[in-house]
């Protein structure tokens, strides 16, 4: 029975990458289903993303990478290699639920590609909708005082869950730059794109005075630099002048929802590849 994997790279850009990467495929009865590839003429790197299968059963994602390491060495390669497992997903929130509302319908239903395995909150609003899908709802309330006793319970959480990404579903505590530091490249947080022109408390009601155009929501990787993490996905929507905060509010939870979905799966996909501050995403 075939099973199915995943490269993912990035090297300095020369001749012959992707005929080092397709030959050993081929060399091992292994079958491409997709490859995308982008030249980044710029910092000049390649970057590559293969699905394929392969058919020799007693050959596990180990042994590809393993086997692999020598062509990275060739090449100066950063690769990583997967199997078929779904990620596994550990959600956060505090009272807000619409993210979380998305993700878990998306989970159900079987087009998120990763796999939710407990959510988290600061507070106790959002554990029926959690234990409505028979998932494990676990309280870690944050203060000041104990604020570094409660990331230290994030981290062994994570552990316990054996959590591959943890998910910021409007989760609206700072992440301490120690934690950004040990889940780097692992976090993925939602905000509305009002950032950083009405950052704060009551954003759409400033940006209703200012009588904004627009409104929409970025997802980005978490890193010490409070939302400039490496952005993975936008959701912009048309507004106009007889959109009240209220309605405002509402046109940016739909975008955040939209951009948070769209970002967990391609990770989960193993689609989004770091390139400096920013991201490939191979859609």
């Amino acid at each position: 029975m075939a099973r199915n994997f995943i490269l993912t790279l990035r090297c300095p850009e020369r001749t012959g990458i992707v005929h080092a990467v397709t030959e050993f495929l081929v060399d091992r009865g292994c079958d491409i289903v997709e490859h995308q590839q982008f030249d980044d003429n710029v910092r000049d790197q390649l970057f590559l993303r293969t699905s394929f299968s392969c058919s020799t059963s007693e050959r596990g994602v180990d042994d590809l990478r393993r086997e692999f390491a020598p062509v990275a060495r060739e090449f100066a390669m950063e690769f990583q290699l997967w199997d078929e497992r779904r990620p596994r997903v550990l959600v956060m929130v505090s009272k807000a639920g619409h993210c979380l509302n998305d993700l878990l319908f998306r989970w159900r239903a079987g087009s998120l590609d990763g796999e939710i395995v407990g959510v988290v909150s600061n507070h106790e609003d959002l554990r029926p909708m959690a234990e409505a899908v028979g998932l494990d709802f676990v309280p870690v309330p944050v203060t000041a005082r104990t604020k570094p006793a409660a990331e230290a319970r994030l981290l062994e959480l994570v552990e316990e869950y054996r959590a591959d990404l943890v998910v910021l579903a409007r989760y609206m505590q700072v992440l301490s730059d120690d934690l950004c530091a040990k889940l780097e490249g692992r976090v993925i947080n939602i905000h509305h794109s009002f950032l950083p022109g009405f950052k704060g408390a009551r954003p759409y009601h400033r940006a209703y005075d200012r009588g904004v155009k627009y409104v929409g929501a970025t997802a980005h990787y978490v890193t010490a630099d409070l939302d400039e993490g490496p952005i993975i996905e936008q959701e912009v929507l048309r507004v106009d002048h007889s959109y009240d905060p209220r309605a405002l509010a509402t046109a940016g939870r739909d975008a955040e929802a939209l951009a948070l979905s769209r970002a967990v799966r391609w990770h989960c996909q193993h689609r989004v590849l770091l390139n400096g501050h920013g991201t490939v995403v191979f859609r």
